[in-house]
């Protein structure tokens, strides 16, 4: 039996940092998605789901009534007005908002494999934000690094991508040691600000941070926009790891050493993460909101069915 191909780092990727190149790989992974190809999201979740986002109908003027106008459609304001039935025409809205809240906190710089969980989000961002303009939409994003929030506000054209490509390789590189935590419900509370109403919006992150005290804002944004989660995972933390020693790991809350070879201790982590699952299923279903995963232990591209094969 041939034994399993060991994962690739992606093009110009070292899995640890994140540089220019490996996120603009991505601009010509995006056409892939383009009508009438399925999806990204039924790559990810095995079922089809058209990338055929629901349109609205933007105002555009008014003019006299016509015959076979669409009586429903009269302007009643404008008829009173000036005796005479005139009727709205609108026009088809092209762009939709797409916004991403991209998690680059501490539980994310963790990765027992192939990438960081917080590189596997900066891909997964860039994917997204390329797609988005090859549609038409205007994208932005906030970052939140575990300190701070990095915001771009929702721009179109190529613009949109290279400005949130760039804050995430900003955000990625600064070290915050000193600075005062903050909690994951602020991104949440600048997320509904700056959102437009009527955005698709993506979370991408652990979901560590995610408290049941959060679930009340993301009903707010629930009620006018589309949300969808991405849980980036990493397999150390279901206790799945072919290493056997003693390792010292941290995280954001306390400091330990860890025997890896104590089925005890993977049990104990299988256990933690079986709860956390089961925490952010609970709380997505709750909201229908959807929930993906991906993997940081493979290529974002092979988990999403790319036909790409990384050789190094």
């Amino acid at each position: 039996m041939t034994p399993p191909m060991t994962p690739s780092l992606p093009p110009h990727s070292d899995g640890v940092d994140l540089y220019l190149a490996e996120l603009l790989h991505y601009k010509n992974q995006s056409v892939r998605w383009l009508p009438p190809a399925q999806s990204v999201w039924s790559q990810l979740n095995g079922q089809h789901m058209s990338r055929k986002k629901g349109r609205g109908m933007n105002f555009s003027e008014v003019r006299p009534y016509q015959a076979g106008d669409d009586i429903r459609a009269i302007d009643w304001r404008v008829t009173a007005r000036t005796g005479k039935t005139h009727t709205k025409l609108f026009t088809e809205e092209r762009e939709q908002p797409v916004m991403l809240l991209v998690d680059l906190g501490t539980s994310m710089k963790f990765g027992s494999q192939l990438l960081l969980k917080s590189v596997q989000a900066a891909h997964f961002a860039s994917l997204l934000s390329w797609l988005a303009v090859s549609e038409q939409d205007r994208i932005g994003a906030i970052i939140y690094t575990g300190t701070k929030l990095i915001e771009c506000k929702p721009t179109a054209r190529q613009q949109g991508p290279l400005r949130i490509i760039n804050a995430l390789i900003d955000a990625h590189q600064s070290t915050e040691d000193e600075q005062e935590p903050l909690s994951f419900s602020a991104a949440l509370k600048h997320l509904h600000h700056l959102c437009p109403k009527g955005s698709e919006i993506v979370v991408l992150s652990d979901f560590y941070q995610l408290a049941e005290t959060d679930k009340r804002r993301l009903s707010q944004l629930r009620q006018h926009n589309r949300i969808q989660f991405v849980q980036i995972h990493d397999p150390l933390e279901q206790g799945q790891t072919a290493f056997k020693g003693t390792e010292h790991v941290a995280d954001s809350k306390q400091s330990v050493w860890l025997d890896f070879s104590a089925k005890k201790t993977r049990e104990k982590l299988s256990e933690q993460y079986l709860g956390h699952q089961q925490f952010i299923h609970d709380m997505a279903l709750s909201l229908a909101i959807p929930l993906h995963q991906v993997s940081a232990a493979l290529p974002l591209m092979q988990q999403l069915g790319g036909i790409e094969k990384y050789h190094g």
